[in-house]
């Protein structure tokens, strides 16, 4: 089939990869404009207009979907479907509705679970037990198009959000390429989602990751590690922020320490009330500084006795 894919940031990439070594023609890629980046503040390309450059596919740049020149450049490519993953821009009924089989979106969880912005971060800040890619029919609401496939992934106690981006771009790529099979065999068994189940993923914020230490150790934990990309969860210490990237919840309580109080250091980690049990920090960063593990954190520098 002729394909048209759009998508910007790295969570897109496996699946174009997977399609320009797989019998479908890509025939043009759909990015966001580039924008500035790093200290220097250089436009530079996406990771998805990178991969198509290379390859040597047409690539497009629109500010927007709504202008009716850019939606009849579309139409020039005459895609038989067009495949979205983590594009950003909204697709209005128009654009939806010019690909001979529609527009399908590969999602980072199990719909009708966590629709919007951020799924794969809420499931895990949430506790849920799995996750998953949903390759979904998509419609003019918000995530709320008919579901196609699904591939389930568990969330084990030390998953990081990085981790489970970076295996749901993989299954997504193998779930879009069986759901392909099935569109062309005519054998796709569309499923409507249930709106009783349903859960907005709001777009993360630097101003949650900062940590209440009056949580729990287990919702601590959860941030902390499902933040370990972006935003980051962090905490004041002499007035800066100190930097979390992996972590453990401990359910013994050590003595009567008001909440983020370091209780306990070692190689192992560094031990932190909490307003129930204690959070074992794995990995940190002071500002300007490298990350480190606890270890290499502690080697000529104490925090015993701290309260954050």
């Amino acid at each position: 089939m002729r394909i048209v894919y759009a998508g910007t940031p790295e969570f897109a990439v496996p699946a174009l990869q997977a399609l320009l070594t797989s019998g479908h023609e890509v025939v043009a890629v759909y990015c966001q404009p580039d924008r500035p980046a790093g200290r220097g503040r250089k436009l530079t390309f996406g990771a998805v207009k990178q991969v198509a450059v290379d390859a040597g596919i047409p690539v497009e740049q629109p500010l927007s979907l709504k202008a009716p020149e850019e939606q009849h450049k579309l139409r020039t490519y005459a895609p038989d479907v067009m495949i979205v993953a983590a594009y950003g821009l909204i697709l209005p009924q128009v654009v939806l509705d010019i690909p001979r089989h529609g527009c399908l979106n590969i999602h980072g969880s199990l719909l009708p679970r966590w629709r919007g912005a951020a799924p794969i971060q809420r499931a895990i800040q949430s506790g849920d037990a799995e996750t998953g890619v949903t390759i979904m029919q998509m419609a003019a609401g918000l995530d709320t198009g008919d579901m196609l496939y699904k591939v389930v992934c568990p969330l084990n106690p030390d998953a990081g959000g990085q981790s489970i981006h970076d295996t749901l771009a993989t299954q997504g790529a193998t779930a879009l390429l069986h759901t392909l099979d099935l569109l062309a065999a005519g054998t796709l068994q569309p499923e409507v989602q249930d709106e009783t189940l349903t859960t907005y993923a709001h777009k993360l914020t630097k101003v949650e990751a900062q940590i209440d230490w009056t949580q729990s150790a287990a919702a601590i934990d959860r941030t902390i590690r499902a933040f370990d990309a972006y935003p980051v969860a962090f905490t004041l210490y002499e007035g800066q922020p100190l930097r979390f990237f992996a972590s453990r919840s401990l359910s013994e309580i050590e003595g009567n320490a008001p909440p983020g109080t370091v209780i306990a250091e070692s190689k192992a980690g560094i031990d932190i009330a909490t307003g129930d049990g204690t959070v074992r920090i794995l990995s940190l960063q002071l500002p300007g500084g490298k990350r480190l593990n606890a270890a290499q954190f502690l080697n000529g520098r104490s925090l015993l006795g701290v309260q954050f």
